[in-house]
Formats: C-alpha cells, sequence, structure tokens
C-alpha cells in the first residue's frame, strides 16, 4: 500500500494575492486562484518548485526540517549534495566546507557525490543489459519521476530503477559509521543537505513503495550562513577525508551525470518546461535513437534548486573551477560497489492519475463528454483570468464541481448582458414612457455573443 502523500511546497495564503502569476507556470497545472487565493492540488503537484521562483509575493514556500533537529540523534551523519559545492566561491574550498559541516555540529560526513560515482558504474551495468526499455530516463530527480507518474505514465518502464545518490549515500554511510565506530543504528540520524523541495517530499514520502534511508532534510539556506561564518574565522589545519572524484562532483549540473557515463547517445534536459516537451517526444516514440535521458527539473540542474542560495549561473563556475581543481590534483579515486544488484530497485513507481472523474466507468465518459462539450463553448485563450490554467482546465473543474462557467469572464459578460436584455423586455413599458431612460442604450447583443 503506497504511503499518504506529503508535499514540500505549500501555500502562505496570508501572502498570497491572487495574481495568478503561479498557474501559467506549473507543468502540471496543479494551481488554481479561488476566491482570490491560490489553491494547490495535491494529486497533481510533483514539487518541482516553479511557483517558489515565480511568486512575487513568497506565498509558496518549501517545508524543510529544521537544524536544531540534528539533536534529535546522538551521531549525526551529513550528506551534502554535490551542488553545494557550487554556492560558495573560490576563496572556499570543498575540504573547507566538509569541515565546516562537522564544525557546526555533524560528526561525520559522506558526500553525495561518491554515491553519484557509484551510481554511475551501476547505470553502465545497468544500460548493458540490451533489453532495457529505451530511451533509458534518469530517476534521480524526484520531481521529473512525479512529472512521469502523473503525466507521462507509459514512460515509468524508461525509468532508470537504480536507487539515487542520497538514498545510496544514505544506506552506505550508516553502515560505514557502523563498522568505523560501532554506533548502533537507533543512534544515527542521516541527515541530507538539499537544493530543492523535491528531495524532501522523496524522503517523507517515496514516489517507490518503500521507506528512505534518509531521517531529515535540511536546506541549503538554513546552513549557509552557519557555514560561511565558520569558515571565514576557520584556519585550523583541516582533516584528511576520503573525497569523491570529480565525476561525482559533476553531477551537480546538467550533463555530469550522462557524460559520466561517455557511452551511446545521451542527452541532458534541464528546466521542467525543456523536460516537460523532451518527455512528450518520447512518449510519442520520436527518440528511439537516444540511449540515455538525464532530465533535470530545476534550471542548471541541482545547481538551480528553489532552496539554493546562489545564481545558478555563479553556482556553475564555482562548481566548474573544484572539478577543474579536483582533475588537476588527481588525488581521489573513484568509488564503486561490488554488488550492483543491491542498488536496483526492490519495489515498482506506479501511475497516479491526476483526475479521476468517477468511480463508475460510464459516469466518468459522461463527465468527460461533457468537458469537452464545455471546453467547446469556451473562448479558448486560456488567459488564466477565471484562476484556471487553462479553459480545459475550467472545464474541468467545472465537471468536478469545483467551478462555474461564469468564472471565464467572457461568459459572465454574456450572461450580464443576457439579463439586461431580460430586464429591458420587462420594463419595456416603463422605460418608454419615462424621460430619464430616454438615452439608455443596451451594448450590442451580437458583439457579445
Amino acid at each position: 500500500m503506497a504511503q499518504a502523500y506529503f508535499h514540500s511546497v505549500t501555500l502562505d495564503k496570508d501572502r498570497c494575492k491572487g495574481c495568478t502569476n503561479c498557474i501559467k507556470h506549473c507543468p502540471t497545472e496543479a494551481i488554481r486562484v479561488r476566491g482570490g487565493k491560490a489553491v494547490i492540488i495535491a494529486e497533481r503537484c510533483i514539487d518541482c518548485g516553479e511557483c517558489l521562483r515565480v511568486c512575487p509575493y513568497h506565498a509558496k514556500k518549501a517545508v524543510t526540517d529544521k537544524f536544531e533537529s540534528i539533536h534529535d540523534y546522538k551521531f549525526k551523519i551529513a550528506l551534502p549534495a554535490p551542488s553545494l559545492y557550487g554556492q560558495f566561491g573560490p576563496k572556499y574550498t570543498r575540504p573547507q566546507i566538509v569541515n565546516a559541516l562537522r564544525k557546526i555540529g555533524f560528526d561525520y560526513v559522506f558526500e553525495v557525490a561518491r554515491a553519484a560515482e557509484i551510481v554511475t558504474n551501476a547505470t553502465l551495468e545497468y544500460m548493458n543489459n540490451d533489453k532495457v526499455k529505451r530511451p533509458v530516463i534518469s530517476s534521480a530527480c524526484p520531481a521529473v519521476v512525479r512529472l512521469i507518474q502523473v503525466s507521462f505514465p507509459s514512460l515509468i518502464e524508461n525509468l532508470l530503477k537504480i536507487e539515487s545518490p542520497m538514498e545510496v549515500a544514505a544506506t552506505l554511510s550508516r553502515q560505514e559509521v557502523n563498522k568505523k565506530y560501532g554506533i548502533p543504528a537507533e543512534d544515527i540520524g542521516v541527515f541530507f543537505i538539499s537544493p530543492c523541495a523535491a528531495k524532501v517530499t522523496s524522503v517523507k514520502a517515496p514516489y517507490e513503495d518503500k521507506v528512505s534511508k534518509v531521517d531529515r532534510v535540511l536546506s541549503f539556506k538554513d546552513i549557509y550562513i552557519p557555514l560561511l561564518e565558520v569558515m571565514k574565522k576557520d584556519n585550523d589545519k583541516q582533516e584528511p577525508f576520503s573525497l569523491s572524484s570529480a565525476i561525482g562532483v559533476a553531477w551537480a549540473g546538467t550533463g555530469g551525470e550522462s557524460e559520466a557515463l561517455n557511452k551511446g547517445r545521451r542527452i541532458a534536459v534541464h528546466g521542467i518546461k525543456n523536460v516537460n516537451d523532451i518527455l512528450e517526444q518520447a512518449a510519442q516514440d520520436k527518440l528511439d535513437d537516444i540511449d540515455f535521458i538525464e532530465a533535470l527539473a530545476c534550471p542548471e540542474g541541482c545547481l538551480g534548486g528553489p532552496l539554493a542560495v546562489e545564481n545558478p549561473f555563479i553556482a556553475k563556475v564555482n562548481l566548474k573551477n573544484e572539478i577543474e581543481n579536483i582533475r588537476k590534483s588527481r588525488a581521489h579515486s573513484v568509488h564503486k560497489i561490488d554488488n550492483v544488484e543491491r542498488l536496483v530497485w526492490k519495489s515498482t513507481v506506479e501511475y497516479r492519475p491526476i483526475m479521476k472523474l468517477d468511480d463508475d466507468m460510464m459516469k466518468a465518459l459522461e463527465k468527460m463528454q461533457k468537458i469537452d462539450e464545455l471546453t467547446e463553448g469556451l473562448p479558448g485563450l486560456d488567459c488564466g483570468a477565471c484562476g484556471a490554467p487553462s479553459c480545459r482546465a475550467l472545464a474541468e473543474d467545472i465537471v468536478l464541481g469545483s467551478a462555474k462557467e461564469t468564472d471565464c469572464i467572457f461568459k459572465l459578460r454574456k450572461k450580464v448582458t443576457d439579463i439586461a436584455y431580460q430586464l429591458y423586455e420587462i420594463e419595456d413599458i416603463n422605460l418608454s414612457g419615462n424621460e430619464k431612460y430616454q438615452n439608455f442604450t443596451l451594448p450590442n447583443r451580437k458583439t457579445e455573443e
């Protein structure tokens, strides 16, 4: 049985002004404006965070765990996403960032970049199977997996059935700590440090029917200042640490995962609109000559996550500088794992229908026909003034009982005009005999129609 759905992306109604900006950018039409306030439709939302970027009033926010929650555990493991290194300029090195994580309260740091290298090697082995449906679509971005679940169910079989670097890092870090220090599992807390809201959702409510190995998710925004303050003051000699190679760190930006495979025809796409367009082509069997699709919902990949601090283009330069330094040093070996089967999904990803019209099939078909009829009768401008992202979305809402036809301003104007004519006809005698109504004129009814 699938877990109850959780959303990291939430709405602060007090801040919302009902501007409809968010409904125009949501890739799954998960937002409506009703009664002057935005409403998020839970079953449609994929937590991509696009509404967080575009809301001018900051009425959308991502729920993450508080930094203070690290004190709930005796032993704390930090899992920094590779994109964390792009948040700081060339003045601060990766070893400094890792050491700063220890100094702000973590007992152990396991780079997610190390797990990314392991997933890369597992993917290469996975791709060697000719029976695997192509194009294989990366499952590393949870927002993309959710998008496929709700909008492209025919592509579920194309998903790379390998655990994400975050989950692999959580599993391996627990094992490593237990082996090195003998810390019992119940005393260990694993904290993923995230640039995106979708990762929070994937921990609280995994898209597979399972329980995440991550205990809490912290935002870049919550730990950026504490890390910066420590690094500004820190002149201590850095402790030795097993860092990942450039392959894992490069996963932070778009192209990092696909380039690491170095085999077959691969494409890397970022930005939720571009991802949606590519998935549409894949669903129409137009990408049969492509072996692998790296799809990341955020602009410039995880560097552009909605919980990131630095501008994604600046973060990209910062990350490139770090990658160049790693390659020059040649000091870090690529991490691998012997038993790749351990990383293969043990459960399945299921289709999540976003619009259930009725449990009764005949009634559902009748409602679908009604939606088609209503859509035909609407102006087709998709202006958003009704509070729905498109005329068809309004028609769906009307049939489902959450909107009415006169929410469309064109339909409302026509109805007002019709009422005015009806009143005119009822009062025709009075109007013709009353001087103060002699100059009364009605709008052109044909124009309104």
